[in-house]
């Protein structure tokens, strides 16, 4: 669940638009469409992905009509408070610096690890080079480590950064990383301790919308209470994976 570092002079365009639910308007999902299995854009160009069939199940419960919006993860909560669109819904965990200029629903997926991975599990993670995808609170995590900490601007680009020297290891969430690893034919391994960080992921919503805000609050609750949730968390993360 990735943890967005920007500061509150970055995020000073804001929407006068409220969008009241259960009146009729779309509500226009925003997410990244890079982060497997969070969110990715399949074969027929549609996003996809858990937080796709998620949050349609949260739109069809809540009875909103809702479309899905794609933007860069560097750019996402400015355009989400200059009103490009309502919601996000990109893998983002819930942290106090981001509170401090959007709000979050209640999180649909629980705290879940970090973790590194590299070409060989003695990697020295202090001392050597780390990739981390840029804005994230993984990258502030790595750079107070006491690595050499090099950002790219997406997830993919931080794994190329390992099979091609130009990092020992990368730094991300383990639920990201975890198929890459397992699909990479034992060429990649973990290395070092998981990192607990973050709240969980929630929905991070205009502060102006409060309406809409526990209107998915109280979708989520439901699919917590009839076992949906948990069920979906499975489904696409594995036994293992964290549940409610």
């Amino acid at each position: 669940m990735k943890k967005l570092i920007l500061s509150t002079a970055t995020l000073a365009m804001t929407a006068s638009f409220a969008l009241a639910a259960g009146h009729g308007e779309t509500v226009r999902m925003g997410t990244e469409g890079a982060y497997p299995p969070y969110n990715f854009i399949n074969d027929a160009g549609e996003v996809d992905g858990f937080e796709r069939e998620l949050g349609d199940e949260l739109c069809a419960r809540a009875e909103l009509t809702c479309e899905w919006v794609t933007n860069e993860w560097d750019s996402i909560i400015p355009n989400l408070t200059a009103g490009n669109y309502d919601t996000i819904m990109a893998g983002m965990s819930i942290t106090d610096e981001r509170d401090e200029v959007i709000d979050f629903t209640q999180n649909y997926v629980p705290p879940a690890a970090s973790a590194y991975v590299a070409l060989s599990a003695d990697v020295d993670l202090t001392g050597g080079v780390v990739a981390a995808q840029t804005a994230t609170i993984q990258a502030g995590y790595v750079a107070e480590s006491g690595a050499t900490l090099v950002e790219f601007a997406t997830p993919d680009e931080t794994i190329a950064a390992i099979r091609n020297g130009e990092a020992d290891a990368v730094f991300a969430d383990k639920d990201f990383l975890a198929p890459i690893v397992n699909e990479s034919g034992g060429e990649l391994v973990w290395a070092g301790e998981d990192v607990q960080l973050g709240g969980g992921l929630g929905l991070g919503i205009r502060e102006s919308d409060g309406e809409l805000r526990e209107t998915f609050n109280a979708a989520i609750q439901s699919m917590k209470d009839d076992g949906t949730l948990n069920a979906m968390i499975t489904k696409w993360f594995g036994p293992e994976a964290l549940t409610f």
